[in-house]
């Protein structure tokens, strides 16, 4: 089961700014003025060895005249309805408005958890005043500075203790789960009914069709999955209305839950920026992925087509070299099945263990031909490297200065991991520890 956190709050509180913050990244723009964050941002971010998506949503608002808060305020109801757990972001420099206290009345009745993050709060001074809070009747408040980071450990702590003892994804059901995603009118429906060999979704051309993530049972020619047919992931800028909100959102909770992701893309479009955003989801979700390029009958092909749109994609997809792409077409049936053969490799590839002699007598003669560079005059020496125990590829290596170690050392270990063992569509992780 995957574990959703939306951050909710009136406009100009710094959601955005912890959203920031959570995910370790800058994706949300920040601004002193309100109301910057009209469409939904999504993240992942990792506390306490626990994995959980993060939603940042537009500030709700009330008797407004601005023509997008109507729709902002459906798409944080959508977003509360979805979530696992509420991060409800006040602001202790204004104090309770009738905003926070409108907020709070929606929280009150969704009837989930709810986590109280009183922002802005610096000094000791603020921390008296943050005490009005407990006044909005939804329990603990946190005190927090998203700016500095200050206090977000304890806020975290009761973020992870609120999702409870969920499993993790990988844990999760008995059957590979295979999902179908990419933007809208793909060929995503197409694509599973020829699977499936009967009309058992709804085609047409206009994009945004399918709204809910549709599972299946597929059990034929040895194979045996669960296929996810979902709605197309288009540019939070297109996302209009809030029925096509819940379907994104809906879509990133099956990409978190599959073990594979087929991302289908247009041939007749190429690699386009949304696709490679579904693409870094699909990573950043540590998920196997194989990219199939449909429609491929509607190009005209010369000797070189296939090898040069490839190409093109493996720049867009960069740094990320080791990923089969097929070429298909759902209509006529060109390499559709051969893709599942595919996608089931990867799936194996995913759960792969790799003795510690093997990686030992394999890496150690790597390192020692292309050892660390010397920081400060510092050699660094790895004595050891242990595939860890978790449910996707993960691999560490103890050194005597693991700090020092910088990411394009830790690539040449990946790639020499990648060149020696078969690793292909899932993402690794590696990690330098102290010996």
């Amino acid at each position: 089961m995957s574990r959703i956190l939306a951050i909710v709050g009136r406009p100009n509180v710094g959601k955005s700014t912890l959203f920031n913050r959570l995910i370790e990244s800058r994706e949300a723009i920040v601004d002193e003025a309100s109301g910057v964050t009209r469409d939904r941002n999504y993240g992942k971010s990792e506390w306490n060895g626990k994995m959980f998506s993060v939603i940042d949503t537009g500030g709700y608002v009330v008797n407004s005249d601005d023509v997008f808060e109507a729709e902002i305020n459906k798409q944080v109801h959508l977003a509360i309805d979805e979530a696992d757990v509420i991060l409800f972001v006040v602001d202790v420099e204004s104090g309770i408005t009738d905003l926070d206290d409108a907020v709070a009345e929606i929280l009150r009745r969704s009837g989930k958890k709810v986590v109280v993050a009183v922002n802005k709060v610096d000094n000791n001074q603020r921390i008296l005043d943050a005490q009005e809070f407990y006044g909005l009747g939804l329990g603990e408040i946190y005190c927090i500075s998203s700016m500095t980071g200050s206090g977000t450990g304890d806020l975290l702590d009761q973020v992870v203790e609120s999702f409870g003892d969920t499993p993790d994804n990988d844990e999760e059901h008995e059957l590979p789960y295979l999902s179908v995603v990419g933007r809208p009118n793909v060929g995503k429906s197409s694509f599973i009914n020829t699977l499936l060999d009967e009309d058992r979704y709804i085609v047409t051309d206009v994009a945004g069709t399918t709204r809910d993530s549709i599972l299946t049972r597929y059990n034929k020619f040895g194979h045996d999955f669960v296929i996810v047919d979902t709605a197309g992931l288009r540019k939070k800028g297109k996302v209009r209305d809030d029925i096509e909100f819940y379907s994104v959102l809906r879509s990133v909770r099956t990409i978190e839950n599959s073990d594979v992701c087929l991302l289908l893309i247009d041939a007749t479009r190429g690699m386009e920026a949304q696709d490679v955003n579904v693409f870094n989801l699909i990573a950043r979700n540590r998920k196997g992925v194989v990219i199939l390029v449909n429609k491929w009958d509607l190009i005209e092909k010369d000797v070189h087509s296939t090898k040069k749109m490839e190409a093109e994609i493996r720049e867009r997809i960069a740094p990320y070299t080791d990923v089969p792409i097929l070429f298909i077409s759902a209509k006529t049936k060109q390499r559709v099945y051969k893709s599942l053969d595919i996608a089931m490799q990867v799936h194996k590839n995913r759960k792969k263990r790799i003795k510690t002699s093997a990686l030992n007598e394999l890496l150690l003669e790597a390192v020692e031909a292309y050892p660390p560079p010397s920081v400060k005059g510092k050699f660094i020496k790895i004595k050891y490297v242990t595939q860890l125990p978790s449910p996707t590829p993960a691999f560490a290596l103890f050194a005597n200065l693991p700090q020092y170690i910088r990411e394009p050392y830790k690539r040449y270990i990946e790639n020499k991991i990648r060149e020696n063992f078969d690793f292909k569509g899932v993402p690794i992780q590696v990690y330098f520890r102290q010996k």
